[in-house]
């Protein structure tokens, strides 16, 4: 337990993190793969490059400070961040590592403001804290591995079959090279696949969400859009699209993440996807059918144009034998974004929402929901990418 002095001297800096926070954990990164390189075999690269890592990351300081008396009102987001490193394969021997070098950012980038006292209080924060990690992250670890066909950080798959699915979207299909059994997954998880690319010094993390129901085969599939080779997000998945063959090998990670279909759920059940944002969506969508439900489901899908619509023959199948089962595809080059009146029309008040896609997308959609009556209990959504912040404003 932490003391009141400590928590309300770590409570104090507050304002301070918020003013400073992405400074603080730009200086931390740097100087943290500067002296462990063998980190960047852990962390993305891309999100590094684009600094979405570095703003989670200060979001993360600051609700920690802000909730210091009561860190369990961010036990959802611990959670959360505890499911990706999970996938990742962080242990505990990284904590004390990261600890050194975020007290040590705390310090360059405040200065003489950063007092001993400061730094003490923060140092046995950030224990309780890392803490609260590592147990919730080694209970993770153990679901995963004692599971059956379970495994702890990473296994070797190979590519078993690749298929084009439009002109941006390629699907894998991975299957562990041992032959076991894989475990159950819940409809909306992801993977993390561990892809060396050659000439490339450190190993590519990539998380992807499946696409498909769980234990249909005995394989996993995962979607994947292919991005631009320019943009440091797209440097795996060009790797995957125009150099990745059959049978060619990759790490995999069990299946994780907290966005999940509550399969117990009677409510009707809305997805709204926004272009790549349908695969999680498409598990959600195929477990139902294959469940044989005939709970009142809507699948809404937007992309640019009808070229980008994907798994058509799926949804088309889905639809066969979902009586109760519809959906919806919107081009935004001819009829524009999903607008707040579109849901009005389209999503009952009494559904459940799963959303799906780029963060501008989610955030419209997310406000648009609360802005026609959605409780925050019936809204349901997937990141791709460190856990940001939306700005939305919540219904209680």
């Amino acid at each position: 337990m932490l003391s009141q002095q400590t928590m309300d001297i770590v409570k104090s800096t507050a304002p301070v993190l918020e003013v400073h926070g992405n400074a603080i954990t730009k200086t931390f990164y740097k100087n943290l793969f500067a002296a462990h390189p063998e980190l960047l075999n852990i962390f993305n690269h891309a999100n590094q490059a684009k600094g979405r890592q570095q703003a989670a990351l200060a979001n993360t300081v600051y609700a920690a400070a802000v909730h210091i008396e009561n860190l369990g009102a961010i036990m959802p987001v611990v959670h959360q961040i505890a499911q990706k490193h999970r996938s990742l394969g962080i242990k505990p021997e990284h904590y004390p590592i990261v600890g050194e070098f975020l007290l040590g950012a705390i310090k360059e980038v405040l200065g003489d403001a950063a007092t001993d006292e400061i730094i003490n209080a923060w140092a046995e924060a950030y224990g309780v804290i890392a803490d609260a990690f590592i147990s919730t992250e080694e209970s993770m670890y153990q679901e995963a591995e004692n599971q059956e066909g379970g495994w702890r950080f990473f296994k070797e798959f190979e590519i078993a079959d690749k298929v084009q699915e439009n002109d941006e979207i390629t699907s894998f299909y991975l299957r562990p090279v041992d032959g076991k059994v894989l475990p159950e997954y819940n409809a909306g998880q992801f993977i993390t696949i561990q892809v060396k690319i050659p000439g490339e010094e450190f190993v590519h993390n990539r998380q992807y969400s499946l696409s498909r129901a769980a234990n249909k085969d005995a394989f996993y599939r995962i979607s994947v859009k292919r991005e631009d080779l320019n943009d440091p997000q797209g440097k795996v998945s060009v790797y995957l699209h125009n150099q990745a063959r059959i049978g060619d090998r990759i790490q995999v990670s069990a299946p994780a993440g907290d966005f999940k279909l509550d399969l117990a759920s009677k409510a009707p059940v809305t997805f709204i996807a926004g272009g790549i944002g349908i695969t999680p969506l498409m598990s959600m969508f195929d477990t139902l059918a294959a469940l044989d439900s005939n709970r009142k489901t809507t699948l809404i899908h937007s992309a640019r144009n009808a070229k980008l619509h994907v798994f058509d023959r799926e949804i088309s199948n889905n639809l066969e034998i979902m009586p109760n089962a519809s959906y919806i595809a919107l081009n935004t080059e001819e009829v524009g974004y999903i607008t707040k009146e579109f849901l009005q029309e389209n999503v009952s008040l009494e559904n459940d929402v799963y959303v799906c896609g780029p963060a501008s997308f989610m955030e419209a959609m997310i406000n648009h929901l609360y802005a026609i009556g959605f409780k925050e209990s019936q809204i349901h959504f997937e990141f791709f990418g460190p856990a940001m912040e939306l700005k939305v404003q919540v219904n209680a």
